[in-house]
This record gives C-alpha cells, structure tokens and sequence, in this order.
C-alpha cells in the first residue's frame, strides 16, 4: 500500500512508457490529473462514487483516482487498509482495450498484475480485479465491415480490435451497474490502410456510449478533428456542437503539448461532459505557453464547425458581419477534371489537341478528347491550389499550399483543386494575391483542422472584388482589425511567397 501513501524519488514509471501504436496514445499522468481537475472535488469524498475507465490503457486514471479518494475518505474510513479495500472493491472500474493493457493497468492500480497474490494491495478471488478484458469478435456486415466500430473483414496486417465498449448496442450491460464519472482516452482509430484522418475514427463510438450510460460527469481526451467532421464524424460533429452539457473544453492544436513526443494531425482536446448542469462551455486554447479562456457556446450562429481559437472570433463576427459571398462558392470538388492522382499524362505532346496537364510532382499532356468532366473550363483562366495544405502543427505556418494560374489549355488532376474559372489572366494573378494573404489563409484555418484542404475549408472566406490585387494591409483596415488581432494572426500564419514553379 505505500505505492499510494508514500511519496517515492524515482521518476513515475507511466512516463516512460512508449506508445503502442498510433491509436494507442498512452496519457501522461499530469494530463489525466489536469482532467481529473475538472471534476468537483466532492465526488472523491464520497465514499459512494463510481468511477469507469472503459478504454483502459496504463490504468493511469484509475490510479490517480484511487490517491485522490484515499485522501478524500479519510475521514469517512480512518483505517487505511479498510480505505483501500473499500476503494478497490466498489469505487474503481475498468473495461481494457487488449489482455496486454489489462495487465498493465491491473499492476498500476493494485500494484500487481496478479490479482491474486500477496503483493496486490487488494486481493481479489477471480483474475481480474475490477479491471476486465474480454476478448470478442467483431460483427461483419454484408459490406464486410464491422456494424459497430466499421474495421474491414479479413484485412492481413491491419489492426483488429474488437473493443468491448463499443461492440454492444447496450453498454450498461457490460458491468451492470451505474456509473457516476467516466472517464478515458479511448482508442483513436481503426486502420484500414489510410493514415491519420484517412484510417476509420472510432473515437467518438466511445464518447456516444458513455452517454448511453448516463452518468454525472464524462471526462475524455480525443482527437480534436471532430471540429470540423469529416470521415465518419458529421453526424457526432453535429450532436457534439448541439450538446449543452458539454461545459469545458481543452484544446490543444499541437498534439505535443499535451502528449510529448507525439504527432496527432490536428491536435487534440479533452473534455468536460455535466449531465444536470447545460450552458456555454469554457473553451481554454493551449498554443505552447499562450493559454487563452472564453466561455461562449460551442455553435457560433451559422457556422457548422467548432472555431477552435478563441481570439478568432471577433475577427470572425467582423468579417460575417459585411454578410458577403463566400469564396468556397468558386473553389471545385475533387477531381474537377474526373482524373485521379495517379494520372500523368503523356511527357511530350503527341498532337495539336494535346492539353497541359499539372500532375502530382510532374507536368504531362492529354488529348483534351479524353476529358470529359468541366471540359468547358479547359480554354478559360483558374487557378489550382493543392488540395493537401501544410502539414505542420507548428505556428506559424502557411496553411496551404502554394497556388498558381492555369493558362487556358490547361487541366489538373485531384492532387489540385480548381478556383474560377476567370476571363483573363489579371483577375487570376489577383486571386493569387489574395490567396497569398495571412487574412486569407487564417480564416482557411478556422475550418482546416487537418492536413486535407477541400472545398469547404474556404467557407468563412469572404468574396472580393477581383478587378484589383489584395494586401493585408487593405483587407485588415477593410474589416476594422485591430492591433491585437493583426498581431493574432501573424503569429499563427506565415508569409507566402508567390513564383512561376
């Protein structure tokens, strides 16, 4: 028992472990303190609590839940070893992701991970504790995919976890009894071959079967790129930004500062969920050092996505408050010609009805015969800008790539997304310049929570008057951006220069 009532000099074990795979992140002690923070501090006086760890990892959080309520109970349970007891018996539970994990946090919380030995603070007779593992199947559709968390039939080399939690249409009937706080970091994703924003999410599974639960309180962390949606996440982006309980926010756009050493595209947030108390949520922004707090709702009126940085949104209600037209209205779907990114063309022009076609990393020709999608756009000026923006977390950054102007007799493949199309080459050379500009690019930024910049990453960037190029300067005495604000968006956006390449 001194592993709980004895400070010891060597560095926390927990620290020092390395992650298990991608979606596997392990959480510092220090984050799982801050978001046990967020909880009122009567919960661990209250002998009476129970707390759930369905996504157990290291078992880091039922640890420092078991120190907070030996302190907690003291005076409710004097005697230390029937504290203990008490604690592990009925207050503390986890669901683990894999035997492994199961094991690991069995020996964090009862300082063994044989449940049944001497060396455990608590003995139990099964062999588990309150910490179990079930090993399960998944559920495979008629599309061969698992109806609960989506993971593909028979894919060799791909990770396939059947998590307990989110494999049941019923999760109270996992453990059978009512749970007062749960709390975790579940896995983030299932692969299936993509990476990052392109594997499967299944993060947010976790989130919506807490609530099926129906507790007091749900803490988690997750990845933050449910702000925006995306694969599989529209429909929880939509009940996450309508769900008044959720009262505070975490967020963190460089993953790093909230778990060293790892890169999560898009950063990630912990969260407070309180079921009896709905309102504004308090939305704390953590970029390295710079902490800024605002309580306001989670949905700002008209937009569809979370706006992560608090210091945007008077810039944001300025700009929406001219009510202009939005530049995403000129910027193409995917594939505006119909041809993917593996498309290359020819390397010399082969006849006269030979077109330019810009390629990932190459230019080729195609016979303009062969387009069949927006060929009306072929002979007219546009503009192409990657479709993959920056891919640092670090600010500042450039957010996008970089544009340039497709001369009439000039097509693209998916690697591009197509602005236009435009009557001569000025107004084009005047979009780049806008483009080009750090107002532009920040309000890209309010909708680009990954390294993938489609369409509707333009949607809160306001339409100009194309007949003259832009600056800065013009655009932030346009919106009446004050000093405080400039300097905002100057630390986050890098310049961008412009060139014939």
């Amino acid at each position: 028992m001194s592993i709980y009532n004895l400070r010891n000099k060597n560095p926390d074990i927990l620290t020092c472990l390395a992650n298990l795979s991608n979606d596997e992140v392990f959480t510092p002690p220090k984050t799982a303190s801050d978001m046990l923070n967020l909880l009122p501090p009567e919960l661990f006086t209250n002998p009476y609590t129970k707390f759930l760890d369905p996504a157990s990892k290291t078992g880091v959080f039922l640890r420092e839940i078991v120190k907070r309520l030996i302190h907690g109970l003291k005076d409710v349970i004097p005697d230390l070893h029937e504290r203990v007891e008490h604690i592990m018996r009925n207050q503390v539970y986890g669901i683990a992701v894999t035997d492994l994990t199961g094991m690991i946090s069995r020996r964090t919380v009862y300082c063994s991970m044989n449940v049944q030995s001497e060396f455990s603070v608590c003995r139990f007779d099964d062999d588990e504790g309150r910490i179990r593992f079930r090993e399960i199947e998944h559920t495979y559709g008629s599309n061969g995919r698992c109806i609960y968390c989506g993971a593909k039939r028979d894919d060799e080399g791909e990770e396939k976890y059947a998590y307990e939690f989110i494999h049941t249409e019923r999760p109270e009937e996992i453990l059978k009894m009512k749970f007062d706080v749960v709390i975790s970091n579940p896995p983030y994703q299932m692969g299936d071959g993509g990476y990052g924003a392109s594997a499967v999410p299944i993060y947010q599974k976790f989130v919506e079967q807490a609530k099926k639960l129906k507790p007091k309180y749900i803490a988690m962390i997750i990845p933050a790129r449910w702000y925006a949606g995306g694969k599989g996440l529209d429909d929880f982006r939509e009940e996450m930004l309508n769900d008044r309980r959720i009262r505070i926010i975490h967020d963190y756009p460089e993953a790093d500062d909230c778990f060293s050493g790892v890169q999560i595209k898009g950063g990630v947030c912990y969260f407070l969920w309180d079921r009896d108390n709905p309102g504004d949520c308090e939305i704390t922004n953590h970029i390295g050092e710079n902490v800024s707090v605002m309580m306001r709702p989670l949905r700002e009126k008209g937009n569809d996505t979370l706006i992560r940085y608090n210091e945007a949104i008077p810039i944001l209600h300025k700009v929406q408050s001219l009510h202009e037209d939005s530049f995403a209205d000129i910027v193409s779907i995917s594939k505006p010609f119909g041809l993917r990114t593996y498309v290359t063309g020819e390397p010399e022009r082969q006849n006269k009805r030979d077109i330019k076609l810009y390629a990932q990393k190459s230019i080729g020709y195609m016979n303009r015969d062969e387009i069949t999608q927006n060929a009306d756009l072929i002979d007219r000026y546009k503009v192409f800008i990657p479709r993959l923006g920056s891919g640092s977390d670090s600010f500042p950054h450039s957010i996008l790539g970089r544009p340039f102007v497709g001369e009439p007799g000039t097509i693209c493949t998916e690697t591009y997304l197509l602005i236009g199309p435009f009557d001569d080459e000025e107004t084009s050379q005047n979009v780049l310049s806008y483009i080009a500009t750090k107002f532009f690019r920040f309000l890209v930024l309010l909708k680009k929570n990954t390294q993938d910049a489609t369409s509707k990453v333009y949607s809160l960037v306001p339409m100009q008057d194309f007949t003259r190029p832009y600056t800065d300067e013009y655009l932030y005495a346009k919106y009446s951006l004050t000093p405080e604000e400039i300097s905002f968006i100057d630390s986050m956006i890098r310049p961008m220069t412009l060139n014939e390449d």
